[in-house]
């Protein structure tokens, strides 16, 4: 994401949308109340409501108050609803209007009172993008590929074949690597990642790297090996947590927002300083204990479908002035599922409460 314009002072914003993790932040940082400005296509009716009446689509910059916010990770779209505010003559005004906000859309957002946490968020949107990471786990009949990015992962294709057993001089084997190095270099390719992470038990990931050495020896040195027990999704949940990895994945927020689920179920499991569901949270809230309020982006959209948002908004505020941290989890990823066990929301606190 990028930041065209910025007065906070007025509570304006405008930016433009990059790729489909900016759409996840935005649908956090937009809320219910706040104004949106942008250029959308909108229905014209021309003359009088008769039978010649012709209606068509123009391009027109509208203003809309915001009421509703939907985020579909697969649709790759966000959408914001609300009332127009602002619009030319010929659009009428108190009309409900939606934007539909993709990657290249530019908006200005403007809020009564920016939050801490949602400046704080905006700047994470608009860090420049390291690049995502490629991940690979693997054993000698299949391979599993996968995308790591801002909003966890993606399975991206499965890889079937056989490495032959050492010392019998397998072709099989051979061509298996061979495959599997072919498309580390198409996917690296493909998304510009920066780094790559290659996990298996035993020897297979350090017998696959020698060969994409050979192939690729300047992307090889982006190469990190971690060792897992598994394939598939359970493998790169499991590479995820490895110490191995740790370097590459520092800066990446999957494993930030894993830290701190971990941080909190190690208090829950010692009845220490953490709390987890909506009253217990609320209550913490209201006696300002709350250190780290942790919430999935699941829990949030419930929230907003049964009209139940404001609450847990005022919380998070409240939170904020109280000079705490407020985390959005994503629950694509396996701590953000555990979170979502629990109920979506809790919190790790400053001191313990009676």
């Amino acid at each position: 994401m990028k930041i065209i314009f910025q007065d906070l002072k007025k509570g304006e914003v405008k930016v433009e949308v990059h790729n489909l993790d900016d759409l996840w932040y935005l649908s956090h940082i937009i809320e219910e109340g706040d104004q949106i400005s942008g250029k959308s296509i909108r229905k014209i009716k021309l003359g009088e409501e008769d039978a010649n009446t012709k209606i068509i689509k123009k391009v027109v910059f509208i203003t809309i108050a915001v009421e509703k916010i939907e985020f579909e990770k697969y649709s790759n779209g966000l959408r914001v609803s609300g009332k127009i505010c602002e619009a030319p003559e010929d659009v009428p005004h108190g009309s409900y209007h939606s934007f539909e906000l993709e990657e290249g859309s530019s908006i200005t957002i403007r809020k009564k009172d920016w939050a801490q946490y949602q400046i704080q968020t905006l700047r994470e949107a608009c860090e420049e993008k390291t690049g995502d990471i490629l991940i690979l786990v693997m054993d000698r009949a299949e391979g599993t590929f996968a995308l790591l990015s801002r909003s966890g992962y993606s399975i991206l294709t499965e890889l079937e074949g056989e490495v032959g057993k050492k010392g019998y001089g397998d072709v099989e084997g051979k061509d298996f690597y061979g495959e599997l190095a072919k498309q580390i270099d198409a996917y690296a390719l493909r998304f510009k990642v920066e780094s790559i992470i290659v996990g298996s038990p035993a020897f297979w990931k350090e017998e696959l790297l020698a060969v994409f050495k050979k192939r690729n020896p300047l992307l090889a040195k982006h190469v990190t090996l971690a060792t897992c027990n598994t394939t598939g999704k359970n493998g790169i949940e499991e590479v995820l947590k490895r110490d191995e990895v740790k370097t590459v994945l520092k800066k990446d927020r999957t494993t930030r927002e894993s830290v701190l689920v971990e941080e909190l179920f190690k208090e829950i499991s010692t009845q220490g300083h953490a709390v987890y569901g909506r009253d217990e949270v609320l209550e913490a809230g209201d006696a300002h204990a709350i250190k780290v309020l942790l919430i999935t982006d699941s829990y949030l959209q419930e929230q907003r479908r049964e009209q139940s948002y404001t609450v847990i908004d005022q919380l998070m505020k409240e939170v904020d002035r109280a000079k705490g941290a407020v985390q959005i989890i994503s629950s694509e990823h396996e701590a953000g599922k555990r979170l979502q066990g629990i109920g979506g929301i809790a919190a790790i606190l400053r001191y313990k409460l009676k």
